[in-house]
């Protein structure tokens, strides 16, 4: 059987055993090399984002993985490749359907379309800010004109890294916009 380039290789997803992705790419890129199967086995990734966390009044920048527990491999799926992935520790299987003829699971290629929105996603320049605030939920005040005083989350601003709390003045709730920087949890 012939051989194809990596523009015509599909993409499939292998499971893994979460918490574990790095280190099954790491394995794959060791057995692709070991196993000379470079013109079959192309590409391994583990789709991760660049987050802003906030936690403890601080603001930093965390990878975090999109598919917990999943690797994308770009790939020329035969007997041999699929072989030397199946067999990779850490590997539980691939993502599949049964196939109608053989009546066995078979995997299953990603579309082109999402196989590029995943990879753009990675790519993306502007960091998501995970926010760790939920409406109705209680906090407290640590910074400016309105420290120390209690107040309920009346909304979450992602986009702007801002929490609108209502704090109650004289007996009137009053909203109260403040930078995530300036509220925790209670």
């Amino acid at each position: 059987m012939s051989t194809i380039n990596e523009q015509e290789a599909r993409w499939y997803i292998i499971h893994t055993y979460s918490g574990q992705e790095e280190r099954v790419k790491k394995n794959l890129d060791q057995r692709v090399a070991s196993m000379d199967i470079h013109d079959k086995i192309f590409q391994v990734v583990v789709p991760t984002e660049e987050e802003i966390e906030i936690k403890e009044g601080r603001r930093r920048s965390v990878r975090r993985k999109v598919f917990p527990g999943y690797i994308l491999i770009q790939m020329d799926m035969d007997d041999d490749s699929w072989h030397v992935v199946r067999n990779t520790p850490g590997v539980t299987g691939f993502v599949s359907a049964e196939d109608e003829k053989e009546r066995r699971p078979k995997p299953v290629p990603l579309e082109e379309r999402e196989v590029e929105r995943i990879l753009k996603q990675m790519e993306s320049e502007a960091p998501r800010v995970r926010v760790g605030f939920t409406l109705g939920q209680s906090v407290r005040i640590t910074d400016g004109p309105f420290t120390d005083f209690i107040g309920v989350v009346d909304q979450v601003m992602s986009d702007r890294g801002k929490v609108s709390v209502l704090v109650s003045f004289f007996g009137r709730e009053t909203p109260v916009e403040l930078d995530f920087l300036q509220v925790e949890k209670l």
